[in-house]
């Protein structure tokens, strides 16, 4: 522990040191170790920057770069943190002290930790983000090859868990296609909302010393720069945002694998599971169990309980830098490594689905198309309101008699309304159903075809 007080980052002003318990709370290194690229690439930038201003010498700034440049070798060979580095911007710190001696000190000249970790932490989730994105959109290629595949198989849509209507199995898998459309659209959003330099708001005043910060912005690939430095050192809505986006995907994802869950059981049997993201049973030989989807659906639970607890940390913090904000990244990190996880584990599960469109098209019943022989009677001049009754007084009697609604005899269709024709039973064709509706965002053959051709633009944007 004799390196203590040499290499911690503050402490003149106290008389002893702190508490063994205190360290144990305040010390964030096991979190935020992760954080050492993007703060030895922020600290380049920063002594970059030192030079420019004439508060390093070129010879000291050159051998700040190097010493940082050899401080990342010693992280990928595998350096650890010591029981005195708080943090990993201490042990960055303590790191250049063995490589480039005294000049190490001048380092934090004109920088705050507050100001430090927030730009790394926003470096973090500009690439996290970056990488999210693109397992989404793996995600989403999966789908749209399914859905390439399948534009003419039918199966029932359900609502309240019940059969509804027929649809195409092209269109039920771009219904989740488009929600990871817009979660892509939130990604985009939380990129914009993190690229934000806050590296030169100091503590919370701003730096005393003339380091442009519009070159930082430049070279650390930053849209813009932070406008207040109060809000800059406390700002984690980039955060809140990110883990917003995130819960939305993972919501997206659950409903996605509760849909496959049910229509793989033997029950449905609209799908069959695959290999290899499967499992069995240590009792049952035939089990083959969708535990890729089933622990997707579980960790949505984790991402939702991330995002609340960054709220609610922030919620009540007064304006600045304050401590709690620590814990900010144990929710972030917690929510990225889970999502990073079960995006390729959904597509994976996805990919490798069999679809039994005969099982689908065998569901689909007569009694779906109510709604087909209700507008029958509205072409003929009968109002909705009337259709309606007496399709109901149709189903009731073929509920009654055990049958399915085209079972029933010509007769009861002209008993139960004087316009019913000798053609009443072509309204319960499930294909004609599907064919009329040709509307955008329908799901007839013509209308999915112009919206597979919106998902691959979508990718390709």
């Amino acid at each position: 522990m004799a390196d203590l007080p040499t290499h911690k980052l503050w402490g003149g002003r106290f008389a002893g040191g702190p508490s063994a318990i205190l360290d144990a709370v305040n010390r964030s290194i096991t979190v935020d170790f992760r954080l050492w690229p993007f703060d030895i690439q922020l600290s380049r930038a920063w002594a970059r920057g030192l030079v420019r201003g004439g508060i390093l010498t070129a010879d000291e700034g050159a051998r700040m770069d190097a010493g940082l440049a050899a401080v990342a070798d010693d992280f990928v060979e595998g350096a650890q943190p010591l029981p005195s580095d708080e943090d990993v911007h201490t042990m960055i710190d303590r790191l250049l002290h063995t490589h480039v001696g005294d000049v190490a000190s001048k380092l934090h000249t004109g920088r705050s930790r507050n100001d430090q970790v927030a730009t790394a932490t926003r470096l973090w989730t500009m690439d996290a983000i970056q990488q999210l994105e693109l397992g989404i959109r793996d995600m989403q290629r999966v789908l749209l090859s399914h859905a390439e595949q399948h534009q003419e198989a039918l199966l029932p849509a359900y609502t309240h868990m019940q059969r509804a209507q027929p649809v195409t199995l092209a269109h039920w898998l771009m219904s989740h296609f488009w929600p990871l459309a817009r979660d892509r659209q939130r990604l985009t959003n939380a990129m914009q909302t993190s690229s934000v330099l806050p590296l030169g708001s100091g503590a919370i005043a701003g730096t005393a010393f003339p380091v442009s910060r519009a070159l930082l912005q430049e070279e650390l690939g930053f849209a813009s720069l932070s406008p207040n430095s109060i809000d800059a050192v406390g700002d984690r809505d980039f955060i809140a945002d990110t883990l917003y986006a995130l819960t939305m995907t993972a919501m997206h994802l659950s409903r996605l694998a509760e849909d496959l869950i049910l229509f793989g059981t033997s029950e449905f049997g609209f799908v069959q599971f695959g290999d290899a993201f499967s499992t069995g049973s240590s009792m049952m030989p035939q089990k083959r169990n969708p535990d890729a989807l089933e622990l997707t659906r579980g960790s949505a639970a984790r991402v939702f309980s991330d995002l609340t607890s960054m709220v609610m940390t922030l919620k009540g913090l007064p304006s600045g830098y304050n401590k709690d904000l620590q814990d900010d990244k144990r929710a972030l990190f917690d929510a990225v490594d889970v999502m990073a996880l079960v995006l390729p584990a959904v597509a994976g599960a996805v990919d490798e689905l069999t679809f039994r469109t005969d099982r689908m098209r065998s569901a689909v019943t007569s009694v779906m198309m109510a709604t087909d022989l209700a507008d029958y009677l509205v072409l003929r001049g009968v109002t909705f309101r009337e259709s309606h009754g007496a399709v109901g007084s149709l189903v009731r009697q073929a509920e009654d008699a055990k049958l399915e609604l085209h079972e029933l005899p010509l007769s009861a269709f002209k008993a139960a309304h004087a316009m019913f024709g000798d053609d009443s039973l072509d309204a319960l064709s499930a294909q004609a159903s599907v064919d009329r509706r040709s509307v955008p965002g329908g799901t007839a053959v013509s209308a999915v075809r112009e919206q597979l051709a919106a998902g691959r633009a979508a990718l390709a944007t």
